[in-house]
C-alpha cells in the first residue's frame, strides 16, 4: 500500500480545531486520554507516519505547551512558514517557504514508505487539499461546542469523500476515518 497524506485532527462537534485565540482548553478538559481512549488511537495512527508538515502557528503552539522536549524526535518535520522561528535542538524541523507540491515529494521521500501527517491545520491543510495532497481525513469529535474559532478545514468540498471507519471505544470522543481518493 503506498503511504498516504493524512490529517489528523481533534475538532468541536461545531466544526472547530482550536477557539478563537488558538487554545486547546477545551480539548485539554477532555478525559479521553485518561480512559486511553485517544491514546491509543494516536499510537496506532502514529505508529504509521514517516514525515510531519505543520504551520508556524502549530509549531509555536508546540513550544510553548511542550517545553521540554520535540514530541517528534526522531520524524523529519516541515514547518511551513515565512517568519524566522527558533529551531529545536536535537530534532529534525525543516523550515520551508516553497509550495507544497514540491515539499510535498521531499516529505514522501523522507517519510520512507510511512505516511505523511499533516498536524494542525488552518491555511496549510486547505493548501494540500487545494492540489490534490490530501488521502485521509481522521477527526475526532470532542463533545464541545465553540461557537467560533480556527475551521476544521477552511476550504470548501463538494465531492464525497467515504468514511471508512466510525469507533467511540469510551462514548466521549467519535473518532471519523474518511478517504478523499
Amino acid at each position: 500500500m503506498p503511504a498516504l497524506t493524512q490529517y489528523f485532527v481533534a475538532s468541536s462537534l461545531d466544526g472547530f480545531i482550536a477557539d478563537e485565540n488558538d487554545n486547546l482548553d477545551w480539548l485539554l478538559q477532555m478525559d479521553g486520554s485518561a480512559s486511553g481512549e485517544t491514546d491509543d488511537l494516536y499510537e496506532r495512527f502514529f505508529a504509521d507516519v514517516g514525515a510531519l508538515a505543520m504551520g508556524a502557528t502549530t509549531y509555536e503552539w508546540i513550544l510553548q505547551h511542550v517545553p521540554d522536549k520535540w514530541p517528534y524526535p526522531s520524524t523529519p518535520s516541515w514547518v511551513f512558514t515565512h517568519r524566522r522561528l527558533a529551531p529545536v535542538e536535537g530534532a529534525d524541523v525543516r523550515f520551508t517557504q516553497r509550495p507544497v507540491p514540491e515539499v510535498h515529494a521531499e516529505m514522501v521521500a523522507a517519510a520512507d514508505g510511512k505516511n505523511v501527517w499533516i498536524v494542525g491545520g488552518g491555511e496549510l491543510v486547505g493548501q494540500f487539499l487545494d492540489h490534490g495532497l490530501l488521502d485521509e481525513l481522521w477527526v475526532s469529535i470532542t463533545p464541545v461546542l465553540l461557537g467560533r474559532g480556527a475551521p476544521l478545514l477552511p476550504r470548501r468540498r463538494t465531492s464525497p469523500m467515504r468514511l471508512e471507519s466510525v469507533t467511540s471505544p469510551q462514548r466521549t470522543f467519535v473518532h471519523l476515518r474518511y478517504s478523499l481518493r
